[in-house]
This record gives structure tokens, sequence and C-alpha cells, in this order.
């Protein structure tokens, strides 16, 4: 689950796309309230032992769930089957030496966890780098589309990228850098730049933290990087990836450029710049350790409602089903951590959704419900879905992904994450005004949010998704009652045992929520347009190219 931001819309023409005039035709079925308190409670029940992955209590509620989904008129999505399976891999990495990087006067040593963290996304028991030259590469950032290109003229092979965090332009106030300045793109998330340093050949890539660009301090970095770390499995265990992804302190950083003879605040204003061009250390480095290995298999749920004009056309809409299982217990020894909220709420407004899409009959596409695994250990259901699609991404108009809809009171204002990066800002703007809610700037637009949920597995692949949910402006008790509320579900509940279901909940609000979503599926699902992400967003040129297949077949 992820913190919730609004979005400042930009005016845009109504006509452009054939689902931002058409509307919803018909009348919008009502939202059946007991069913989603039923759902919820079900799926929170301390017998389903907060729901984890893997667990005893895996297939009682994958059960559960496919009976709301066949109560709902759904029929099972996967080639006759409700499931998909979700192969993955855990790896605990131990046993690290020192960081070591020799070249320079004398050889430097850092320890793990003080000084520096790493792991490994390829699936081996141990781990060796000996004497790997260290590059450094700016950002890491690799962006055609901007003509940007932080490696070029140079042969990764059997290097070390050392690479900055977050966007180039990430210090301005506006969003009017090439990188939408303060607001980060996926070039700035350290996803993104690992995965870019393996495309590049590199034997190895290392993130220099810095509190204000990554927003979060060391203390998470390292937390974050102990224990388990989650992976979907693949085909070649990985191989294609870095041997070892690590993160130093700017403080070590500084050592190393020092040792370097370079200045690393000299460079880092020089990677800010078009046209940097990566620079060469003359340092090397290496590093070992062991990583234990286990294996496992989750399950996606698929349903579909048949579409009638199009139906090899797909709308889709998301919510995961997993939660953390057993956790650490509170004071009164529960140790369940229930997920009532997260994501119980979510699985419950599918099933709401496709009982109203049901009752309105229907559409002219295929609808399909996806209830994912795995968000929890890192967004695995929706990234293997979105590796292996049940219904070709090419052929995926866009969807709403739903996650933790809080009980409360209704707002006045519609929340976003991600900001104006779509075509279907056009079709929120038209419901925000028939609806009359209010939209504003999105907050903390530099902590990436848009990046953190099961909508960009598939957005990074070129499927255009909504993440929305109501805002903070309640109607009771406005702006400072919607943030209260915020507040004490994230400090008292979030993660915790404590995010129970209770009969006193105000539902409210979460109705609200799936009618919004309704609104937003059913004129994709009627319509014919096909949204694109906006010109220069950094998924566009994904979207035009798997589009441009699907056109030229007819």
């Amino acid at each position: 689950m992820m913190r919730r931001h609004r979005l400042k819309l930009v005016a845009a023409s109504f006509v452009a796309l054939g689902f931002a005039s058409a509307g919803v035709a018909a009348p919008v079925p009502p939202v059946n309230e007991a069913l989603l308190r039923d759902v919820v409670k079900t799926l929170s029940a301390d017998e389903l032992a907060g729901r984890g992955p893997a667990s005893a209590e895996e297939q009682p509620t994958l059960d559960a769930i496919v009976a709301r989904f066949k109560a709902a008129g759904l029929q099972p999505g996967n080639n006759g089957s409700w499931f998909q399976d979700v192969p993955t891999v855990s790896m605990t990495a131990s046993e690290f030496s020192p960081l070591t990087i020799s070249g320079g006067s004398k050889v430097l040593n850092f320890a793990h966890g003080t000084d520096f963290v790493a792991g490994s996304y390829r699936v081996v028991p141990e781990t060796h780098v000996k004497d790997a030259e260290l590059v450094f590469v700016g950002y890491g950032v690799n962006a055609p589309e901007l003509g940007w290109n932080d490696y070029a003229g140079i042969d990764m092979k059997g290097k070390v990228a050392v690479i900055l965090v977050n966007d180039p332009d990430y210090a301005m106030e506006s969003e009017d850098g090439p990188f939408k300045g303060r607001r980060m793109t996926y070039y700035g998330r350290w996803t993104y730049k690992f995965e870019e340093a393996a495309r590049q050949g590199a034997t190895g890539a290392i993130i220099v933290h810095d509190t204000f660009p990554a927003a979060y301090g060391w203390n998470v970095v390292e937390s974050s990087w102990s224990g388990d770390q989650h992976y979907v499995a693949t085909p070649n265990d990985a191989a294609d990836q870095t041997a070892f992804n690590s993160w130093i302190q700017k403080s070590t950083a500084e050592s190393v450029f020092k040792a370097a003879g370079k200045d690393l605040a000299t460079l880092t204003a020089a990677a800010g710049q078009k046209g940097f061009k990566p620079v060469r250390l003359g340092l090397k480095a290496n590093l070992s350790f062991k990583s234990s290995i286990t294996r496992s298999k989750s399950r996606n749920v698929v349903g579909i409602q048949p579409g009638t004009a199009a139906p090899d056309e797909y709308v889709l809409y998301s919510a995961h089903w997993d939660h953390l299982g057993r956790c650490k217990a509170d004071k009164a020894g529960d140790d369940i951590c229930n997920g009532a909220v997260d994501n119980a709420t979510g699985i419950a407004a599918l099933v709401a959704l496709a009982e109203m899409n049901k009752a309105a009959g229907p559409a002219r596409r295929s609808q399909v419900y996806l209830a994912w695994t795995l968000e929890e250990s890192g967004l695995l259901g929706s990234e293997y879905y979105a590796r292996n699609p049940v219904f070709p991404l090419a052929k995926t108009v866009g969807g709403v992904n739903i996650d933790a809809l809080y009980p409360g009171g209704v707002a006045r204002d519609v929340a976003v994450t991600g900001g104006d990066k779509s075509e279907l800002s056009v079709l929120l703007a038209r419901v925000a005004r028939e609806l009359q809610l209010k939209t504003g700037p999105e907050d903390n637009a530099e902590k990436g949010y848009y990046y953190r949920s099961d909508h960009f597995s598939l957005a990074k692949r070129g499927v255009p998704m909504f993440y929305v949910k109501r805002g903070t402006d309640l109607v009771d008790g406005g702006v400072a009652a919607g943030k209260a509320l915020a507040e004490d579900y994230v400090v008292n509940r979030y993660h915790q045992p404590s995010d129970e279901y209770s009969d006193s909940w105000d539902m409210r609000g979460i109705v609200q929520e799936v009618d919004l979503y309704y609104r937003l599926g059913r004129p994709l699902a009627e319509g014919s347009d096909w949204p694109n992400w906006n010109a220069g967003d950094e998924f566009r040129a994904i979207r035009d190219k798997s589009r441009a297949v699907v056109t030229q077949a007819f």
C-alpha cells in the first residue's frame, strides 16, 4: 500500500478521446455496501492469518476470492483457470567481505551495513567480484526521447557503475526540467538504475545515497537490504543481471572519489548537465558474499467479463490480495497482521465492481479482474503478470489499480499519484467535474510514489493505469479531518495487527471510491479509443511501439 497524493490536472480537450465525451452511457449501478463489508470481513478474519503468500492460508484465501468472483458473474480468465502461478525466489545475503577499493594511494576498506549494503539479483550461492573497474556514470540515465545518455561512449562490460540517486534536475522547485524537475520520474528510481546498469553490461552497480534526493535516510536503505529479498523467478536465474547491486553512504563515496583524485560535488554538478560523459575513476572494486536461496510459488487470481464487439481488447481492474501473514505481536500478543484496509478493501472493491458491471450488462470490450499476490514482497505478482501477460499488453487499453481504501467519510477532492502523465487525465477530469470533485497539486512529488504500487508493473510496459483515491478534503471536517484519518491509519494500523475490520466502520468514503472506479473503468470498456502516455513521458515510446505492431497487423 502506498501513501496517496493529489493530481494537478492540466486543461485538455475533452473531444480528443471518445471516452471523454461519451461518458457512462447507462445509469451507474449502486455500490453494494453490504457486499463490501462482507468481503473485507471474510478476507481479514483471523482464520486466514493475514493472507501470507505460499502459506497454509493461501488456498483458503484464493477459494474465498474465486467464490466471490463466481457470484459476481465472472468467468475464469486464464485459459479456463482462475489462477496464474507466480514462481518466486527469496535470497538472504550473508558473510560479506569488506567493500575494498584499490588503485589509489592506499587501499580503502568499507564495512557492510555501516558504509554499504549489497545483494545480487542473480540466483547463485556465492558472489565474487575481483578488480572490477569503477566508472562514474552520473545519474545512470539512458533516455533516448530526451537525447540523454549517461553511458555514452563506454563499454561497461567488466566494470562497476557508480550512480547518483534521483533525476538530474531533482533540485528544481518546479516541474519544468527535462525530467520534470522536483517530480521524480522512473529514471530517478533506484530500481531503474540497477536495471539500466545490467542492460549496459555492467558487472556491478553502486548507488550513492543522499538523504534529500533519495527521500529517506540511510537507516531505511540498511533495513530494506537486510534479511530476505524477494524476486520473480526467471528461466535463466537472472544471469543477465549485474553480479551485485549496492548502495554506499555519501561520505563513503566522497572518500572513493577523493582517492581517485576527483571531487564528488564537482562531478555531481557536471552530471546534471546534458552531454555528460562517463568518468573512469582509475579504481577497482572487490567484494564477496554468500546467498541462501529459497524457491516458492504463489498465485494471481484472474477473472473476466467477456466483451461484445471487441472481446480481444481488455480493460483491467486490479488489487493485491496478499498481506504480511503473521508479524510482530502487539502488547496483547496478537501476531496476525489481518490487512483489512491493506488490502482486503481492494479485493472487496474488485468484487463490487464486477457486480456493478454485471448489472450494467456486457461492455464493448472485455473487463479483466486481477487479484495480485506478493505485492508486499515488491510487486512480484503484478511484475510476473506483466512479464507473462495472460492478455496481450498491446491489446490492453488501460485500467484501475486499487490499494488500501480507508473507512471514513466522503471527500470533496480526488487524489492520484504521478501527475498528468497520460491521456487518462482527460477522463479523470471529466468524471471529477461530473461529481463536483476538486483536484489539486500533488504533495511530495519528489518521492516517486507512482513507481511503488502494482499499476507500475504495467505502466512501465506501456499500459496506462489509474491509481486514484478520494482525497483528504472531507465533507465532514475538511482537510484537517482527512489528514488526521490518514495519519491515524499510517501510525496506528498500517502493517500492524490493528489493521482489522470493524462493524463500526464508516463505509461512505469507500463506497464513494468504488463508484469513482466504475465511472473511470466503464467508459474505457465501452469506448474504442486507445489512451496513450503524454508526449515526452518515459513510457510513451514503449506504448507507441507495442500499438504499432498491433496496428500493422490489420
